[in-house]
């Protein structure tokens, strides 16, 4: 007799035989979704359609509106790109193919080797990509002892794969195979070709970038407006990694094994002060520039950079003086309120705007000012006596996350500002088809310093992630093009280094929270990278303002 297991999907219960393919069980589901069911989440863990049934389940449907559907269109579809870039090309002709950021929505791509890169290529490439698609060829996934998948990724010239797995702990792992095209990705595929219906290449600067859906309208491609500063900024830290030689995570953890960290450190540290030192000297070439503007997404290190910026402007010849914007936030019960009902403290609205502007222009004017400080035990703004004025060589370095908003600062003229955009834009792969997102650094500082300073567990910080990059998608990313300079406070070696402050914080989300998923996600990110103490890291590290023993804040 056939054994039967139940599979509850919302309010829905229903019979399956054993072995059915989580894809057939989806496709009954499929009616009840706008977009196509590409994951299924069986009782909080993440299963691929391909899957098959053994058990009584709670299946949740995942669609490329949720973020595990999202990376895993995006996986997929890279996959496709290359097996379309391999089949027009040969393999002669391609030296490698690396898939380097992303950029407003999309993805770009360099490709290299014996081949012009131009429209007429990229035009072959998406019809083969189409057809592809439009025979739903099966990706097959295949679990292999992980030695054994070393010497298939060395004779498959795919030495990149070979050179990561090398210091996989794991006795297997897995890699995936279309249509006689094999490569290793990290995460989750779909099940064949012709879940990838969306998707568009166009040339861009000296690569190309491939265009994916928007989330929120999957039958559209997600809108390219990309920062060309912004782009400068990551295009610059590609060309650094290389210079370095550890573009991808087994480069660094083969830097790291022949003894060379220490050397990296100081490398990258002297790289960065060069550069700050650099935006302050532009800053003192500027005799009118009164207001040094700062202003990134969470995480990017804001603190640390003002206080070395302040440092370099001081050997410039200039007095800075370094004001938080967050002492201008309006008493707690002034706060606007979100479409939840909750305050939204990143709102413009919640800081005092015309108070700050009236001091700033004061001290503009030769006046004296006492400034605010904000109390967040009490939730009201006091003063204190802390009175200031600016004499000729007094300058003002103001960090906030409305800095490079106008709106913020609308009446002080143009030319009393020089505004300073800050991120850490991560350019370290895991190998040449997986990138890492910067969300992912600036998400493992923020745990390794939620943990730290406030007294938050990961989960929390997971939880709140969401409303923070919302946060930022409205208030920070649609100025960054106004900024005079663009700082990238990536360090090439911060993941290992913040890998064992991370892992154990990681490790106490239970299976059973909603944020586990992320977490589960995170370590096997951290899985790749050899870990490394904080001795060689100096006092004045960008790195120190999340892991502790800084100069600045500790």
């Amino acid at each position: 007799m056939e054994r039967m297991h139940s599979v509850t999907v919302g309010n829905e219960r229903r019979p399956y035989p054993a072995g059915t393919p989580f894809r057939n069980i989806a496709e009954d589901f499929q009616p009840q979704y706008a977009s196509d069911i590409l994951l299924v989440e069986r009782n909080g863990k993440l299963c691929e359609l391909c899957k098959t049934l053994d058990r009584d389940c709670t299946l949740k449907m995942l669609t490329i509106q949720d973020k595990p559907g999202m990376q895993t269109y995006e996986r997929s579809a890279i996959f496709l790109l290359l097996k379309a870039f391999y089949d027009v090309l040969g393999h002669d002709r391609i030296d490698r193919i690396s898939v380097e950021y992303s950029l407003s929505h999309a993805l770009f791509l360099l490709p290299s080797g014996r081949f012009q890169l131009d429209q007429a290529l990229l035009e072959q490439v998406e019809c083969r990509m189409k057809a592809l698609a439009d025979k739903a060829i099966p990706i097959r996934k295949h679990s292999v002892p992980t030695d054994d998948a070393i010497a298939f990724f060395r004779e498959k010239q795919l030495y990149d794969k070979a050179k990561l797995l090398r210091f996989r702990m794991s006795s297997r792992v897995n890699y995936y195979e279309l249509d006689g095209f094999p490569d290793y990705f990290y995460g989750y595929m779909v099940p064949d070709t012709g879940y990838v219906k969306n998707f568009k290449l166009e040339l861009f600067q000296d690569g190309l970038i491939l265009r994916l859906p928007d989330p929120s309208n999957p039958g559209q491609l997600s809108p390219f407006r990309p920062s060309a500063k912004v782009f400068q900024a990551l295009h610059a830290g590609s060309q650094t990694s290389r210079a370095l030689s550890i573009p991808t995570v087994a480069d660094l953890n083969e830097t790291i094994c022949r003894g060379e960290f220490t050397q990296l450190v100081l490398a990258t540290e002297a790289m960065m002060e060069k550069q700050i030192g650099d935006i302050a000297e532009n800053i003192a070439k500027r005799p009118d520039v009164r207001f040094v503007m700062i202003a990134g997404p969470s995480s990017s290190g804001k603190t640390t950079f003002s206080h070395r910026l302040s440092a370099q402007l001081t050997a410039c010849g200039l007095h800075p003086h370094t004001i938080s914007t967050d002492n201008y936030f309006k008493d707690r019960i002034e706060t606007p309120l979100d479409e939840n009902g909750q305050p939204d403290f990143e709102s413009l609205s919640a800081i005092d705007v015309e108070q700050f502007n009236r001091d700033m222009n004061r001290l503009l004017q030769g006046g004296s000012v006492e400034l605010p400080h904000f109390n967040f035990k009490k939730g009201i703004r006091e003063y204190n006596g802390d009175t200031l004025a600016l004499g000729p060589q007094d300058i003002l370095v103001i960090e906030g996350i409305h800095c490079l908003n106008d709106g913020f600062s609308h009446a002080l003229p143009q030319k009393s500002k020089f505004k300073i955009y800050i991120s850490c834009l991560t350019v370290l792969n895991v190998d040449d088809h997986n990138r890492i997102p910067t969300t992912d650094a600036r998400l493992l500082r923020r745990i390794a310093r939620d943990a730290r300073t406030r007294g938050y567990s990961a989960q929390a910080t997971i939880q709140m992630w969401p409303s923070v990059r919302r946060g930022e998608e409205k208030n920070i990313f649609p100025f960054q093009d106004s900024a005079d300079a663009i700082f990238n406070s990536a360090l090439f070696y911060e993941i290992a280094l913040l890998k064992p402050y991370v892992e154990p914080l990681l490790f106490q989300i239970s299976p059973n929270c909603p944020e586990y998923q992320e977490a589960k996600r995170l370590l096997k990110f951290l899985s790749y990278f050899l870990a490394v103490p904080a001795d060689a890291v100096p006092q004045t590290s960008l790195i120190r303002e999340f892991i502790g023993g800084g100069l600045f804040l500790d």
